[in-house]
């Protein structure tokens, strides 16, 4: 790996995760190099190859050839979406991080309203749906039932109606990088840790081209990561339902007792039995299940395997080895040049 000797530190750092964006990468830096230029301050596009099988990462060395702002990491496989958007914010260099997604539902031209808050002396900037083009009235309603639930049963803020797209300060960045957990939702995280926060309005656009990264079975999972990060409701919904249960269960006996001495033989017969034995071994199994999402996280976090692995890095500078599992000590990276090719 060369050191880049002309290296300049952005004022801003595009973070962008990329996972088989083949018809998207050519606009996605069209539009980003417009509304960066248009800035007037320096700035990097990091592009995270999240183990793309298509010619993603072809392009992506096509244009850091061409533009040595545009920076490269490739990882050894695929990490997922928020890993990606960890590892990018990891080698940002930039006073100012900004976080988007390829397919250009985020659009560039926001970004400016982000910097411009930014500049206003808020440390975080998320970008806040309006309205979502082109999305089913299934997703829009199961989304906007997610969000609101999220905010009920969390003690984190996590702002309504929005995702990942944001502007975050180099001080929140930082103090990000030393959240290392496993499973991660990169939005509750960044409402988490705080700082001067506030939101801008945008409408998400149609995707531009290929398709959607987030299907159902991905969506309900994310789900499921940003319940158990944030909240242990489904851990005391457990022992209400116990309660609730047991209790039932003796006004059950006592009723069974009461009707029998008085000659009633309502409950003869298997049926109420089997019903009965049904619904609790039904109830029991649910919460051995959410049991066991807590137990794989606490596992996961004691195996301490590192979040992602880095094959190859384009367009930085640094040691190379350190290229390879990201900062293990969060505060490197943290002024100067990242590593890089």
């Amino acid at each position: 790996m060369d050191q880049v000797s002309d290296y300049v530190r952005p004022v801003f750092s595009v973070v962008v995760p990329i996972w088989n964006e083949t018809s998207v990468i050519p606009e996605l830096y069209r539009r980003v190099v417009q509304i960066m230029d248009s800035t007037g301050e320096t700035w990097e596009l990091i592009c995270v190859n999240d183990g793309s099988v298509d010619n993603s990462l072809e392009l992506l060395l096509e244009l850091h050839e061409k533009d040595p702002r545009v920076r490269v990491l490739d990882f050894a496989r695929n990490f997922g979406h928020q890993i990606a958007i960890t590892a990018g914010a990891d080698f940002a260099e930039g006073d100012a991080v900004i976080v988007m997604d390829a397919d250009l539902q985020d659009p560039p031209e926001t970004i400016l309203d982000m910097i411009a808050k930014w500049r206003e002396g808020y440390e975080v900037v998320y970008a806040v749906r309006t309205e979502r083009q082109g999305e089913t009235k299934f997703k829009l309603w199961t989304a906007s039932l997610f969000y609101r639930l999220l905010q009920r049963i969390t003690d984190v803020n996590i702002p309504l109606d929005t995702g990942d797209f944001r502007l975050m300060d180099r001080r929140v960045v930082l103090a990000m990088r030393r959240l290392r957990e496993k499973h991660r939702f990169m939005r509750g995280l960044s409402s988490w840790v705080g700082f001067r926060q506030t939101g801008v309005e945008y409408v998400r656009a149609v995707r531009y081209a290929g398709e959607t990264k987030y299907p159902l079975r991905k969506m309900l999972r994310l789900a499921i990561v940003a319940i158990t990060s944030f909240s242990y409701l489904p851990l005391h919904l457990a022992t209400y339902v116990g309660f609730g249960l047991a209790f039932l269960s003796l006004v059950g006996i006592l009723l069974t007792v009461i009707l029998r001495l008085s000659g009633n033989n309502f409950f003869l017969g298997q049926a109420t039995t089997l019903v009965s034995v049904l619904l609790l071994g039904g109830v029991q199994l649910i919460f051995l299940g959410i049991l066991g999402e807590y137990l794989g996280r606490i596992y996961d976090e004691v195996k301490n395997r590192p979040l992602y692995i880095v094959s190859r890095a384009y367009g930085f500078v640094g040691e190379p080895g350190a290229l390879l599992t990201g900062p293990a000590d969060t505060t490197q990276y943290s002024s100067g040049a990242p590593a890089a090719k």
